[in-house]
C-alpha cells in the first residue's frame, strides 16, 4: 500500500493523537499534524487522502475564544462534499456535525465520564468501518456537550443509554465518534485533575490504575483494527459505504 497522506488537527493542547496516531501510522498513514493556533491550517484539502480532527475542551461554536474553529469546520464540510475519508473524535465529531447542519449543545443529563460501552445500531452492520466491531464497544467518555441533532441524511452507527448520537456517518465516508479512542491512562488522569467537577459523574474507581489499564487495553483491542480500516479506506483499498438506506438487516 502506498503511503496515505493524512491531515490530523489537534484542537486541544491536552488531547494529542496518542495511540490512535500510532495505529494510523503503523497502518500506512503519513500524518501532517496541525495544532492550532500554533500551527497554520491549510486552506484546502488538496493533496490529502484523509482528515482526522481530535478533541478539545472548547465548545464547538466558541469562535470568539478560538478564532480558528471556523476554518476547521470549513475543512470538515469540504471533506464531506469531496467524499474524503474523515474521522472526528469527540469535539471533532461535534465540529463535523455542525459543519453540515447538525446541532450541538450541553448534555441535558450531565457529562459522560470514564469507561463506557456503546452499542452498534442497524446501519453499523453493513458499514465498512463499523461492521467488524463487536456489538458492544469499549470507549472512553469525557464530554459535556453532545450532538443533539444529527445532520440530515446521516446514519446513526452507535448509541449509549444516556446520549444516543455516539457514532455516525455523513455521506459515504465521513465519520464522527462522540467518545475517545486516542487516550492513555496518563491523559485521562490529567483531564480528571484539570476538571474535577467532571469526575463526579464517573463510575466508582474510574480513574484507578487497574481500571484505566484494563480500559485502554480493551479499547486498543477494538479500535486499533478500526484505525487500520480507516487507512485502507483512505488508500482506496476499502470501498466506502453505499447510499443511505432505511431498511437495514439486523445481526
Amino acid at each position: 500500500m502506498s503511503s496515505v497522506r493524512l491531515l490530523l488537527i489537534q484542537p486541544g493542547p491536552d488531547d494529542p493523537p496518542g495511540p490512535l496516531g500510532e495505529w494510523l501510522t503503523e497502518a500506512g498513514a503519513d500524518i501532517d499534524l496541525r495544532h492550532p493556533p500554533r500551527d497554520e491550517l491549510p486552506d484546502t484539502l488538496d493533496g490529502y487522502d484523509a482528515l482526522v480532527v481530535l478533541g478539545g475542551g472548547m465548545d464547538c461554536d466558541d469562535d470568539a475564544g478560538h478564532p480558528w474553529l471556523p476554518a476547521v469546520r470549513l475543512l470538515l464540510g469540504s471533506a464531506v462534499t469531496r467524499g474524503l475519508p474523515t474521522l472526528g473524535v469527540c469535539l471533532g465529531s461535534q465540529l463535523l456535525a455542525a459543519s453540515v447542519g447538525g446541532r450541538v449543545g450541553r448534555g441535558a443529563d450531565g457529562p459522560e465520564v470514564g469507561g463506557c460501552l456503546v452499542s452498534k445500531k442497524d446501519a453499523a452492520w453493513i458499514d465498512p468501518l463499523f461492521a467488524d466491531l463487536p456489538l458492544m464497544q469499549d470507549v472512553v467518555q469525557f464530554h459535556r456537550d453532545v450532538i443533539t441533532q444529527l445532520p440530515a441524511g446521516a446514519e446513526l452507527l452507535a448509541s449509549s443509554p444516556i446520549y444516543p448520537n455516539q457514532a455516525f456517518r455523513v455521506g459515504r465516508c465521513a465519520y464522527g465518534v462522540q467518545f475517545h479512542i486516542e487516550t492513555t491512562p496518563d491523559i485521562l488522569r490529567l483531564w480528571a485533575a484539570e476538571s474535577p467537577e467532571m469526575t463526579e459523574f464517573a463510575p466508582p474507581d474510574a480513574f484507578s490504575e487497574e481500571k484505566l489499564t484494563t480500559l485502554h487495553t480493551d479499547v486498543a483491542d477494538i479500535w486499533r483494527p478500526f484505525a487500520a480500516r480507516f487507512v485502507q479506506l483512505a488508500a482506496g483499498e476499502l470501498a466506502p459505504a453505499g447510499s443511505p438506506t432505511r431498511s437495514l438487516p439486523m445481526a
